[in-house]
């Protein structure tokens, strides 16, 4: 049976076919459809951790224990699950492990690009890169098989692109995989000095050993053609290559790209004039291709940064810039902004009327009120560090003696995720910081994923709500605010209290995004009264994409409207009422 699949499909349907049993991941983007689709077959336990530093030591425990798992996250996670990720390559599996990178070349909804087949040579750790949605249900199953064959945890790269992109899968049956019998093995599962001293040559050896698997692998594919011209490519690269290049060129497709196949690259270079090597970002396999002693050419010819496609591949090998090709259309220049309605807004439009203030922000949706003409976030760094990088500020200013109101801004999954360390750091180091946590009762910039604070898992079961007031109270914070910040009186008040206050103060500013489904809203209507309108654009300062204007005077789009009164309460002429 044959179906058309996103990568990000057919890796979950992968997973199912090769008995995976535990699967443990943090939402982003691209990554977060495979534990979404996953959770969908039976048999599997499927979870949201609150980071993927606790998803990859979950899927491992499972892994220890004698079952198939996986961790899975975007490129960013890779950085945060670092830690046993190294010392697992170290200790080896018990049962199948793999984890799942999934790069975002050209940012689309990241804060870098960095290319992540860096960590599988610096861990040691075997790689795959799929080009395709068929080569991700595939090599997602030969994971399993060389995971448990040399006792190795696997890394499984992807990228946007084949994450997203369709194209038809064929469909295979669920294997019966017998959980292992548990048996204790401190030797190896205990990551000691003395033993990683021990597993340390056994990781060389496995090393080439894997070596030798690479060049007889199925996934690396030597295409000899006319001999003048050859292409080595792996990933998404394989189908731009196929567009660009002539039909006739010689081709090597590297899916299994660390170790690489040495002896295979050298048979390939035996045979062929001159090579191209096509990879997205880093010179990934060129360097070590040139490291072989055989002359290729890429990032001299091919960018460095951002995704490919084939107008720059041709553009790249042909010197010259493509002419565009023009549309009959007239683009809308609407920058990216908080939903209408956004819970969020409230808070950061008065946050910004406090001169002295200054605001760490983080990861999430909530970064965009840095944006215009909010405008109120001075820095994100990454998760967590909202209130870590406002401790630092903080200290700064003490040195400097700058008369500066610090505030720490995270959400609340970020807070679960990583910012919990960080208010133990203001209270314990005695900061003048009030950190603060935008509870909008979901995970919105990846998609309204659930997480500890909302009372439901990933497979929709009930669960314990994790209050984020008790976790302040617990740390030792003697003043809690909670404030809903749509009521921007009360915003006011709250940031104006917490300002004042003589004692460890924090904040959680509550109301639910407004695009969580199962939640009943109170949506209203919000219009202008065009007679009463003085055009002073004070509405304008809301940034709400529901509000422009039209023959210089304000007006709200209906059909983008949710009536949060946000607008109505800054104007100052009630030209903005409730449409009843």
């Amino acid at each position: 049976m044959k179906r058309l699949m996103s990568g990000n499909e057919a890796v979950a349907r992968g997973l199912y076919e090769a008995g995976v049993k535990v699967a443990s991941a943090y939402p982003g983007t691209p990554s977060t459809e495979i534990l979404e689709n996953l959770s969908q077959y039976e048999g599997v336990y499927s979870e949201w951790a609150p980071n993927e530093k606790v998803a990859t030591e979950v899927a491992y425990g499972a892994s220890i224990a004698g079952v198939r798992s996986i961790a899975v996250m975007k490129h960013v996670g890779i950085n945060v699950a670092a830690d046993p990720i190294f010392n697992a390559v170290y200790d080896g599996v018990g049962r199948g492990f793999v984890i799942i990178s999934a790069d975002d070349p050209s940012m689309h909804s990241s804060q870098n690009e960095q290319d992540n087949r860096h960590y599988a040579r610096a861990a040691k750790m075997p790689m795959f890169e799929p080009s395709d949605s068929q080569e991700c249900l595939d090599m997602i199953r030969e994971a399993y098989e060389l995971s448990e064959r040399f006792d190795t945890p696997v890394f499984f790269r992807m990228t946007t692109r084949v994450c997203h992109s369709k194209s038809l899968v064929e469909l295979g049956e669920a294997q019966e995989i017998e959980p292992l019998p548990y048996k204790k093995n401190p030797a190896k599962f205990i990551s000691s000095p003395a033993n990683a001293r021990a597993h340390r040559p056994i990781l060389e050896q496995r090393m080439y050993d894997l070596a030798e698997y690479s060049d007889t692998s199925d996934f690396n594919k030597l295409e000899i053609n006319k001999t003048e011209y050859g292409v080595i490519t792996s990933g998404i690269s394989v189908q731009f290559a196929r567009e660009v290049f002539p039909a006739d060129y010689s081709f090597l497709t590297l899916g299994f790209t660390y170790p690489l196949p040495e002896n295979l690259i050298r048979k390939f270079a035996e045979e062929v004039n001159e090579i191209y090597v096509l990879e997205e970002l880093d010179p990934f396999l060129e360097e070590q291709i040139k490291a072989l002693g055989i002359t290729v050419r890429g990032k001299e010819i091919f960018p460095e940064m951002f995704e490919f496609n084939p107008v720059i591949v041709r553009d790249s090998l042909s010197g010259e810039r493509s002419e565009p090709v023009e549309l009959d259309v007239t683009p809308v220049a609407r920058p990216p902004s908080l939903c209408p309605g956004c819970p969020h807004r409230g808070f950061f439009y008065t946050i910004r009327k406090q001169k002295r203030a200054i605001i760490a922000g983080d990861i999430g949706c909530y970064t965009l009120g840095g944006s215009a003409p909010l405008s109120a976030i001075d820095s994100v760094i990454c998760m967590g560090a909202g209130f870590s990088a406002a401790m630092g500020m903080a200290k700064a200013f003490e040195v400097s003696g700058e008369d500066k109101v610090i505030f720490g801004v995270l959400g609340d999954s970020t807070f679960f995720h990583s910012g919990i360390t960080g208010a133990i750091e203001i209270l314990y180091n005695r900061g003048r910081v009030i950190p603060v946590v935008l509870d909008n009762s979901t995970t919105s910039m990846t998609g309204q994923q659930d997480n500890p604070g909302t009372g439901k898992t990933l497979s929709g079961e009930i669960a314990e709500k994790v209050s984020i007031e008790a976790i302040f109270k617990a740390i030792g914070y003697s003043k809690i605010i909670n404030v809903d910040p749509q009521d921007l009186t009360a915003m006011e008040a709250a940031v104006e209290e917490a300002i004042q206050a003589e004692v460890p103060c924090a904040m959680i500013v509550k109301r639910p995004c407004v695009l969580i489904k199962d939640i009943e809203h109170d949506f209203k209507l919000c219009a202008v009264d065009r007679d009463k309108c003085t055009s002073c654009r004070r509405c304008l300062r809301v940034g709400c994409s529901a509000i422009y204007y039209i023959d210089n005077k304000s007006y709200i789009d209906p059909s983008l409207c949710v009536g949060c009164t946000v607008c109505l309460q800054v104007c100052n002429f009630d030209a903005i009422h409730i449409v009843e």
